[in-house]
């Protein structure tokens, strides 16, 4: 199975998210072939949840798995964090009151 780079499953994400009208941003940009992808949810009300890809070892598929959930400023140190350690990081926030990021949507696994 090919996998796309992350610039190109980065770019695509963003292009569903603003079709919906969902604001998202780049804070960090990664490894442009094969960086890691966080995804931080800011539901605009002091809370957020940050989600990053995972693999089932026993299904073999991949899903977005949840890494952080709290505060704003807790979640932020949770991915200042993995970033300290990961600096092929990319980090992508979605700004949505609802609480929509579209992760669950196929292809985006």
């Amino acid at each position: 199975m090919t996998r796309l780079t992350a610039d190109v499953w980065v770019s695509a994400y963003l292009t569903r998210l603003r079709l919906l009208e969902i604001p998202a941003f780049v804070v960090t940009k990664g490894d442009v072939t094969a960086g890691a992808v966080i995804v931080k949810l800011n539901t605009l009300d002091g809370q957020a949840r940050a989600f990053h890809r995972s693999f089932d070892l026993m299904t073999g598929e991949r899903t977005w798995a949840m890494l952080a959930e709290g505060d704003e400023a807790d979640v932020d140190a949770s991915l200042t964090k993995q970033r300290s350690f990961d600096p092929d990081l990319w980090v992508i926030e979605v700004e949505d009151r609802a609480g929509r990021h579209l992760l669950d949507e196929p292809g985006l696994e």
